[in-house]
């Protein structure tokens, strides 16, 4: 599985990837973040699904980055996804045929020239996207369930980038404990907005022990804090 999540901040984009990869008993590590930039646009994509259609439309994709340039972000996201079409056609029905899903997911994110603002969308397996707006400010790709909670009830539009990374660190902490296909080293884009420089970073598991152990101690503590007068009607039916 994956964990790639992407927030839209008014300051700027904070995406996160694990990189983790798993066939059958093999485990290994690869990246799951393309960059594509230069002075005139800045953008990055994501993936999780099958590592062997990611690779092939990646690289489709950079033969169109090689011969054309796009002023928004919005047609570089139709091109990966005209792509992504072509890498269906081709590989699907041998893929389905040996028992395997044509099931790639992506996030892209960053700003081109005439971006008035930066850009993050969603783009599924049939080159169909959504874009991330305002009122939820992220997307989440791979294993999505465990790290949710925490980004619904806490990430804001307005979040500035230092809470958007705490945040987006303990949502991959959380799927990270909880499914074994998730894991170090995590990678982490951030772009800030009329830049045009996204900033790559690799944290190893070391880095994060720490905040991790804490942040689990945190949540033992606050457990202690909640009122429990609510339980007793419950509770007072039990035999004594």
């Amino acid at each position: 599985m994956t964990y790639c999540v992407g927030m839209k901040l008014k300051s700027g984009i904070v995406a996160m990837a694990d990189t983790r990869i798993t066939s059958g008993t093999e485990t290994t590590t690869a990246k799951k973040i393309a960059v594509h930039q230069d002075d005139k646009h800045s953008f990055f994509i994501m993936t999780s699904g099958l590592r062997s259609v990611r690779d092939k439309a990646v690289t489709y994709f950079q033969e169109v980055m090689a011969e054309k340039e796009f002023n928004k972000i919005y047609k570089a996201v139709n091109a990966f996804g005209e792509q992504l079409r072509k890498v269906a056609e081709e590989d699907r029905k041998a893929l389905e045929k040996a028992g395997l899903s044509f099931n790639l997911f992506s996030i892209v994110g960053g700003q081109c020239i005439d971006d008035e603002e930066p850009k993050l969308f969603l783009l599924y397996p049939e080159g169909n996207w959504v874009e991330v707006g305002h009122s939820t400010p992220f997307v989440i790709i791979g294993n999505s369930g465990f790290g949710k909670p925490i980004l619904n009830r806490t990430l804001k539009y307005d979040s500035d980038m230092n809470m958007a990374m705490k945040l987006g660190f303990l949502s991959f902490d959380s799927t990270r404990v909880s499914a074994n296909d998730v894991d170090f080293p995590l990678d982490v884009i951030l772009y800030k907005t009329d830049s045009f420089k996204l900033v790559e970073h690799r944290f190893e598991k070391a880095d994060l022990a720490t905040i991790s152990e804490i942040w689990g101690r945190e949540l033992q503590a606050a457990l202690s804090h909640v009122p429990e007068a609510w339980m007793d009607v419950a509770l007072n039916k039990l035999p004594s």
